[in-house]
């Protein structure tokens, strides 16, 4: 038998791997309160229930909205709080819905499915008023929503593929609190094209020689059609041969990375030219990435970011300086580029910098790209001390860009946009800009992943004493 080639199945022991952590959970949990009734009184951040047993002591609740009577089932005790599940709904919220996928309650991808679509959204827009008052901030008015569709949006996925002791392949995202997968053979958020590959994926991986080489695929769904992508530990020549075959059947872009200390990458079928577009005014932009690069996994979402982001900086003067940090593959510098600002785009990857530049270049676009370390002070201070530079854009990955709001606290800007997926450093980082003075202007939610607690967020400060600041700077930056 060949390193990585499928065991013969063997009989069970009589006990599944589900089984015995769940056995393991039992005897970890040192105690709690089994089937207790609990009034919900809120939605903790990450989406769960929150309520108050008799004691006082916290929990939270999986799968409980607010205002809803529970039985609950406690999974873990801790010193100040306890963490459960509901074994049964005595009293459903208004709210409840029935999940639109079968996987729900097992899955962990998507834990808000029982809640209706306005209600996600509203909890949302509540986390991001919430974090931003425990800094002191309170923006006026309500944040404005940009939400598309909630299903069938998800262009972009990784899924997990694992061979158990008995030989079966098993495909699909990983478990609520579990490291187990759970087989998918549909997932509503995925766009209709990458779903309909799931069950395909599946059989197939069952029929390689070799299917405990490969560690996980990742999905996505382009204008240049779909393209999948293995993590494969090691090659196997009738395996690759079979993925050849299996990509040209369906039209599929296919490409690997393999090896396990420093995995190379090699396209296995001819490399595409992938790539986005965006919508400015009248104008479609080609925004080109390969495998790995960052894309935003709903397009009609990020559109819609897009679009108000141009609106909050606008006008633009012609030529006017707009400083884009963290700008990935060119999201929103290139539409900045193409209503005529003069934009610097800055990452950190020297690789990031060439996609961004040769995508400025495709679309016959003026822009600078710039390599820096956003977390240097010198480096911020040489980005920021251009003459004429009046806005700043930021859209920086989870750990947030405190650095460079310190920097922007101490160099004022007349306008900064904070485009963030993460509203706790967001909350972190805007508290230094607006004890330096910096007002809000427009904040608002973006719903990119509906059915999750995940959100994307932005917000528009501006200084009211920054005025003319830069123009007598010396380095042109």
């Amino acid at each position: 038998m060949g390193l990585g080639q499928r065991r013969p199945a063997r009989k069970s022991a009589g006990v599944s791997g589900l089984q015995t952590a769940k056995r393991g959970k039992k005897a970890a949990r040192g105690g709690g309160d089994q089937g207790a009734i609990l009034t919900i009184d809120g939605l903790a951040h990450d989406g769960r229930g929150v309520g108050r047993l008799g004691d006082g002591k916290t929990v939270f609740v999986d799968g409980a909205l607010p205002g809803e009577r529970v039985e609950i089932a406690v999974h873990r005790t801790r010193q100040r709080f306890d963490e459960a599940h509901v074994r049964e709904v005595v009293e459903a919220s208004p709210e409840r819905v029935t999940p639109p996928c079968a996987h729900y309650g097992t899955c962990g991808g998507c834990d808000l499915q029982h809640l209706s679509l306005g209600g996600q959204r509203r909890h949302k827009q509540a986390v991001l008023r919430e974090l931003l008052a425990r800094q002191g901030i309170a923006p006026d008015g309500e944040p404005e929503l940009l939400a598309e569709a909630g299903e069938g949006y998800r262009r972009r996925a990784r899924l997990g593929v694992k061979v158990d002791a008995d030989g079966r392949v098993h495909l699909g995202f990983r478990a609520r609190h579990s490291h187990r997968l759970v087989d998918l053979d549909d997932c509503p958020i995925l766009v209709p094209a990458l779903a309909a590959l799931l069950a395909p994926l599946h059989r197939h991986l069952a029929e390689l020689e070799a299917p405990r080489q490969v560690g996980h695929l990742e999905l996505s769904s382009s204008d240049a059609g779909m393209t999948l992508v293995i993590r494969q530990l090691r090659e196997h020549d009738g395996d690759t041969r079979r993925w050849r075959e299996f990509a040209l059947a369906r039209g599929l872009h296919l490409a690997r990375w393999v090896g396990r200390e420093s995995p190379a990458f090699e396209w296995l079928t001819p490399a595409p030219d992938l790539h986005a577009r965006l919508a400015v005014d009248e104008r479609s932009l080609r925004l080109g990435f390969a495998p790995g690069d960052f894309l935003q996994a709903n397009e009609a979402v990020n559109q819609r970011m897009v679009t108000e982001a141009l609106a909050w900086l606008s006008p633009l003067a012609p030529g006017e300086r707009v400083l884009d940090l963290f700008a990935g593959v060119g999201n929103f510098s290139l539409p900045l580029a193409a209503l005529g600002a003069e934009v610097t785009a800055v990452e950190g990857s020297p690789a990031m910098v060439e996609r961004l530049a040769d995508n400025a270049r495709r679309n016959a676009l003026e822009l600078t790209a710039r390599q820096a370390d956003l977390s240097r002070a010198e480096a911020l201070g040489t980005l920021l001390d251009v003459p004429g530079l009046r806005q700043v854009l930021l859209d920086p990955p989870r750990d947030g860009a405190e650095a460079v709001c310190r920097a922007l606290a101490e160099r004022p800007v007349p306008r900064v946009l904070y485009v963030s997926c993460d509203p706790a450093t967001l909350a972190r980082d805007a508290a230094h800009l607006v004890r330096a003075g910096y007002v809000i202007q427009r904040w608002a939610v973006a719903d990119m992943f509906a059915h999750t607690a995940h959100l994307e967020s932005m917000l528009l400060l501006e200084h009211p004493d920054a005025g003319q600041r830069g123009e007598g700077a010396s380095s042109d930056g």
